[in-house]
């Protein structure tokens, strides 16, 4: 007989299990859409500089020139930087952070790297992260971190500041 022959049983949807909780969701598809303007955009910027001879396409890139590339870049950067504090926020009130990514131990990485490597590594519980996972994403969390305090330590708002500073504190040794 058939796989495929008729039948008069009707089978009922199981809803689906909810892996992520719906905030963690939102905030990764923001950071999907921050990271896609900023790398349009970084292509615009990259276009401008007379040091490289090869061009992106303009169908790939956002801004139009220079000044319009920067300031979807900045606006997406700051998109990024709230997103992340938001999520950081969430992931520390929630306790997330603490129940999914600890504990992190070097015999565990190593143990699961192994099993991933030959086929072994379990895939019973898609709720609970593997060792290589955990270090993967605190290690993506962290590199987050220093990619917004890279950004921003080269943002030219924030090297007026520090000129800024500096000539006030010029100004007050000065007096002295």
């Amino acid at each position: 007989m058939s796989s495929l022959a008729a039948s008069d049983e009707r089978t009922v949807a199981t809803p689906a299990k909810v892996i992520q909780p719906a905030w963690v969701r939102t905030v990764h598809w923001i950071n999907a859409v921050a990271m896609i303007l900023m790398i349009m955009s970084g292509w615009q910027i990259y276009n401008a500089s007379p040091l490289f001879d090869f061009k992106f396409s303009s169908a790939i890139t956002l801004g139009g020139w220079l000044g319009g590339a920067l300031l979807w870049h900045f606006a997406a950067m700051w998109l990024l930087m709230v997103n992340g504090l938001v999520y950081l926020t969430l992931g520390i009130a929630t306790g997330r952070f603490r129940k999914k990514l600890l504990p992190i131990t070097p015999e565990g990485v190593i143990s699961d790297a192994k099993a991933a490597l030959t086929g072994r590594l379990s895939h019973d519980d898609l709720t609970r992260y593997n060792y290589v996972q955990k270090l993967l994403y605190a290690g993506i969390i962290v590199v987050g971190i220093v990619i917004v305090l890279s950004g921003l330590s080269i943002w030219k708002p924030v090297h007026d500041l520090e000129a800024g500073a500096a000539a006030v504190a010029d100004g007050a040794v000065r007096r002295l």
